[in-house]
């Protein structure tokens, strides 16, 4: 393992910081402070480690807003002076759950109404889109569980936005082809409706989830990194780019290894974690592991350790207070159109009671763990599936200048400068401001930079450069809110809803 080393950070003038970043200039990194021990939850970072100036707030924000950072630069010069960092962001261990393939609007467009408030971003009931016949789809409470796949591709996602007048999901959804039958007979055509786009969710459907967002701490401009699906977007959060790609499956681009020698050069955050001498362990029981997307088949052979395990290893190590700095948790991921009525990811057609379930073991784990007191858990979803959102997303920092990679006949205009459809946000902590809704905007990319402001690593593009770490969501000055971690009840499964996503989409 080779000790990282930062550089420490510059003062910035009146109106702005440096567009480059002093944290990673070439292909190296400039001394300044070395990592802590091999393998410590801690972070890379000696006792005593000091920022230096910071910047003020209102010229961090300006120049975040416009794109003045980039690939190196480190927190501490990108984030004004009240954002936490490093040592003042009192937990030690990162927990990262990504589920997959719903909106905002859909799962907590009702958020509202169950916890008695009226400030949380959310569609109005009268919600409608045109269908292709010249009538009206409404916003409607879903008559079921789990629904055929909707379009979340590049180019779908492009028309449902439809240059942010957010009314093209039932057109684009309209008449999808309906699979044959598990028995191999047919299976009713209007499962293929545009309307099922427009279906939301309540705490009769997701009483777990509704809970934990009015316990906890909740976030609801926080947006998918691309308007597009499941690979850029999980690709996002780790690299904060996708190295050109905007599809699930097919010639995804992997980044060119040559580039991005180990160490020396990060690729993304897997790296500077190793790199810094932060623990960390990817756990899944999925036959694809996300990483596969940025290193390709061999990539747990390029730290020459073991770096992934099951999640049954995860429940293991937090009952014994052994997690590492940063856990990064999947469900048994689906990443495809296809796929059973029961999954633990909630793609669709899956039941998202089987989701929920998966989302309970985990928070139980967190909270009943040793290490519950200076742990934070967020826990989020990598884009919308499809699924029916409000509100139009805004303009981001283009990552680098790499051009979107389209498929064979996608003549789909616009770049990696526009943010994805909004998903949710939910940390849990002891930290977590209770019952809290903040209003900032974030991307996966803010996830990553708060993994970067705890252990002070240089941004791996403009993208996380500029972004803000969620830390509105926690009050680190004050006690703990919830030192001892409050009951919300494991979710149960409903038979008849999972009866029905099975004998409709097969097992």
């Amino acid at each position: 393992m080779v000790a990282r080393v930062f550089a420490l950070p510059i003062l910035c003038a009146a109106l702005g910081c440096s567009s480059t970043g002093s944290g990673r200039p070439g292909t190296g990194l400039e001394g300044g402070v070395e990592a802590g021990p091999e393998g410590g939850s801690e972070g890379g970072l000696e006792a005593g480690f000091d920022a230096g100036p910071r910047i003020a707030d209102d010229s961090a924000q300006a120049n975040r807003a416009a794109c003045a950072y980039a690939r190196g630069a480190l927190p501490a010069e990108t984030l004004g002076a009240s954002t936490p960092i490093t040592g003042e962001i009192p937990v030690d261990n990162i927990v990262i759950v990504m589920m997959e393939n719903h909106s905002f609007d859909q799962y907590f467009g009702h958020l509202n109404q169950y916890a008695s408030r009226t400030d949380i971003e959310s569609a109005p009931a009268s919600t409608t889109n045109p269908d292709t016949d010249a009538g009206l789809q409404p916003w409607v409470h879903a008559p079921h569980l789990c629904s055929l796949d909707t379009d979340h591709t590049w180019a779908g996602t492009r028309k449902e936005i439809d240059n942010g007048m957010m009314d093209g999901f039932a057109q684009v959804n309209q008449g999808t082809p309906v699979p044959a039958a598990p028995d191999g007979g047919k299976l009713d055509p209007s499962l293929g409706s545009g309307g099922r786009s427009l279906w939301w969710y309540d705490q009769t459907d997701l009483p777990f989830y509704y809970e934990l967002a009015n316990t906890f701490a909740l976030a609801d401009h926080y947006h998918s990194s691309v308007p597009g699906p499941t690979w850029p977007n999980r690709t996002f959060f780790y690299a904060a780019t996708s190295f050109g790609g905007t599809q699930t499956g097919g010639a995804f681009p992997l980044a060119d290894q040559s580039k991005y020698p180990y160490p020396g050069n990060p690729l993304s955050i897997l790296d500077e974690l190793e790199d810094s001498s932060v623990s960390w362990t990817y756990y899944s029981d999925s036959v694809l592991a996300t990483p596969i997307l940025l290193y390709g088949p061999g990539w747990q052979n390029r730290w020459q350790r073991t770096v992934s395990a099951k999640f049954a290893d995860f429940l293991s190590a937090a009952s014994a207070g052994q997690l590492p700095a940063v856990s990064f948790v999947d469900p048994n991921l689906n990443i495809s159109s296809s796929g059973s009525g029961s999954e633990s990811d909630e793609h669709p057609p899956g039941d998202i009671q089987e989701g929920q379930q998966f989302v309970s073991q985990v928070v139980q784990a967190v909270m009943t763990s040793p290490q519950w007191s200076h742990t934070a858990l967020f826990i989020t979803y990598d884009e919308h599936g499809g699924f029916y959102d409000h509100v139009s997303p805004p303009a981001a920092c283009a990552p680098d200048t790499i051009a979107p990679i389209l498929v064979s006949g996608d003549m789909t205009k616009g770049g990696f400068d526009l943010y994805g459809i909004r998903v949710l946000l939910i940390a849990v902590s002891p930290y977590a401001k209770k019952g809290y809704v903040g209003h900032r905007l974030y991307d996966h990319t803010s996830l990553t930079r708060f993994i970067e402001a705890k252990f002070a690593l240089p941004a791996l593009t403009a993208r996380d450069a500029n972004a803000e770490p969620p830390t509105d969501l926690f009050d680190f000055v004050n006690p703990p809110a919830f030192l001892t971690p409050p009951i919300i009840a494991s979710p149960t499964i409903d038979p008849a809803g999972l009866a029905y996503c099975t004998a409709t989409f097969g097992k």
